[in-house]
């Protein structure tokens, strides 16, 4: 399956196009089409970015026009970078455009229809996940340490446990986020990939001269988890775009630090 850019709205934004996503409105931002001013230009949606809440909230409306989704029914997480599922069950759970979620979780997922997944980032890994037989989505925020736990593997074992998802009808996007030629690390996070996926790891681990420094495919490695959890490789559509790579797109948290925007990933069921 193919991921392709869009514009809808004056947002341009990522998704997959395949007939099969058609019942979960979806998208993937990039830095383009809101209003914000410079650090956070200009579709900044991170709550906590020091930008007005105004400005955080047109973005927000923005952005779930384009896609498809509610803005009034937006649900997030505070993400702590690790592999905690949290089911969404209801409306009441939405959480103020303007505010930060405040749930310790790097994953959502839910059969209820009208409520907006959301997850962020800014070089690590968004993740959506859909099964159009069972009627489940599901959103995950994957950094390193959330790849080395394996967050897409614990949303895909929920959405089995819980929901009585099959893991060969699940669809998966693995959207914009830092590649391996721009992700440099030491030997933590090798060590940690290896920790989770074991001699699976090593194709996504690529040691550079000198022997203490790596370049880490956590797009391929999360490609793996999926696959580890059941999905078939061809339901597994793969944005290559490198958030490090196009400062015009995307923000890179590894290129600009603390002075920047959020992007963000969102899936909601649509009514049948």
């Amino acid at each position: 399956m193919d991921m392709i850019q869009t514009q809808c709205c004056g947002v341009p934004f990522y998704f997959c196009s395949h007939p099969a996503w058609s019942g979960a409105a979806h998208g993937f931002s990039t830095r383009l089409g809101g209003v914000s001013p410079s650090p956070w230009d200009s579709l900044n949606l991170g709550a906590g970015r020091g930008d007005a809440p105004e400005r955080v909230e047109e973005n927000f409306r923005r952005f779930c026009a384009a896609v498809g989704t509610h803005s009034d029914a937006v649900i997030k997480n505070h993400q702590v970078h690790g592999a905690v599922v949290r089911r969404v069950t209801s409306r009441e759970e939405a959480v103020e455009l303007s505010q930060s979620g405040t749930f310790p979780a790097d994953a959502l997922v839910t059969q209820v229809p009208g409520l907006c997944l959301t997850v962020f980032s800014a070089d690590c890994i968004p993740v959506l996940l859909y099964d159009p037989v069972r009627r489940v989505v599901g959103a995950a925020h994957a950094g390193w340490r959330g790849t080395a736990a394996g967050v897409v593997f614990q949303a895909i074992h929920t959405m089995v446990r819980d929901y009585g998802c099959t893991p060969g009808d699940i669809l998966a996007a693995i959207g914009p986020g830092i590649s391996s030629c721009c992700f440099e690390t030491h030997a933590d996070v090798p060590e940690g990939l290896r920790q989770g996926l074991h001699e699976q790891a090593e194709p996504f681990i690529h040691p550079l001269p000198g022997g203490k420094k790596f370049r880490v495919d956590l797009k391929g490695a999360n490609a793996r988890w999926l696959e580890q959890a059941g999905l078939f490789p061809e339901h597994i559509a793969l944005c290559p775009v490198c958030t490090a790579c196009r400062p015009d797109l995307f923000w890179s948290h590894r290129r600009l630090g603390q002075a920047r925007g959020s992007m963000a990933a969102m899936i909601e069921l649509r009514l049948q």
